[in-house]
């Protein structure tokens, strides 16, 4: 059974003459009455009573009739809808972030999208790297901006890099270097750490351990959380210091003191991935274009 099937029978079932429906259709009677037939032997049961002058539903043929519209409904709904992602004019866009990261950048970029595409409805995801690369895959999402994941991770997906954001530290406003203007990465050998779950932040972990990794002492990482907002809490309780990216004072507030780095080691390369590299959609590329739109307001 196919589409054109399902019209066919639609049209046959409203006109009640086949004659009528086929030149409706633009087909010869003798096709349409063909393929109404090949569509009742699939099914092995009729769908229409005939006689000379007419033809009318059966029971079966009656209910099989609201699904019949249903189902054509349903596709004629899938094709506007393909046309609109085509023409950039997707309904929705799930966009997912992360909220350390996009403090500044995000809002810029959908006020930019916003003039460009203010049809298309932008549903926000704040979730973990591990989430927005599996929703991705499972095309959940259409677009992510995060810290760069590796590149074993960005199989089939397009990422480009916008930003590149400065290291800081994140300590409670009592703490012993709270006063410093900047702080060097030695000082913190003998801090306990509080970071991202390895799980749920695999690219955070790795930024981490590559940063410490001229240093003879690397501190102990004491906590791990799934969110900002449990780094925040434990940091502001005095549980740890975090190392976090520039930026992070928006979310956190005055919550926590957070400081520069010194000397400065490489920034955290912050971006925006989208799912099937070459196939990106209208609505995609006008999302991308918002985000460079804003790294240079």
């Amino acid at each position: 059974m196919e589409i054109r099937h399902l019209r066919y029978f639609v049209t046959v079932a409203e006109e009640q003459n086949v004659t009528r429906a086929a030149a409706r259709l633009y087909v010869t009677q003798p096709c349409l009455s063909r393929q109404i037939r090949d569509l009742e032997n699939e099914f092995q049961f009729a769908l229409f009573e005939r006689n000379a002058k007419a033809i009318r539903l059966t029971d079966a043929g009656r209910v099989f009739l609201v699904e019949a519209r249903a189902v054509l409904k349903r596709a004629a709904e899938a094709v506007q809808a393909a046309r609109a992602a085509a023409d950039g004019r997707l309904n929705e866009l799930h966009v997912g972030y992360a909220d350390s990261l996009t403090t500044r950048l995000l809002p810029q970029a959908l006020r930019f999208f916003e003039a460009e595409c203010n049809e298309t409805k932008v549903i926000l995801r704040d979730l973990s790297t591990n989430e927005m690369l599996c929703r991705l895959g499972q095309n959940r999402l259409q677009v992510a901006l995060l810290m760069r994941p590796s590149d074993k991770a960005l199989k089939g997906l397009v990422f480009e890099e916008f930003c590149r954001q400065d290291v800081c530290v994140a300590l409670n406003r009592t703490h012993r270097l709270a006063r410093a203007r900047a702080i060097d990465l030695r000082e913190l050998g003998q801090e306990r750490l509080i970071g991202y779950s390895r799980e749920e932040y695999p690219e955070y972990c790795e930024w981490l351990t590559s940063l410490f990794q001229p240093l003879e002492r690397r501190p102990c990482t004491s906590e791990e959380h799934y969110s900002s907002t449990g780094v925040i809490a434990a940091v502001e309780a005095g549980r740890g210091v975090a190392l976090v990216q520039r930026g992070f004072e928006g979310l956190a507030g005055s919550r926590v003191k957070v400081l520069p780095l010194v000397p400065a080691p490489e920034s955290v390369v912050v971006g925006v991935i989208a799912r099937k590299k070459g196939q990106l959609s209208a609505a995609v590329e006008k999302f991308f274009s918002a985000v460079r739109q804003s790294t240079l307001a």
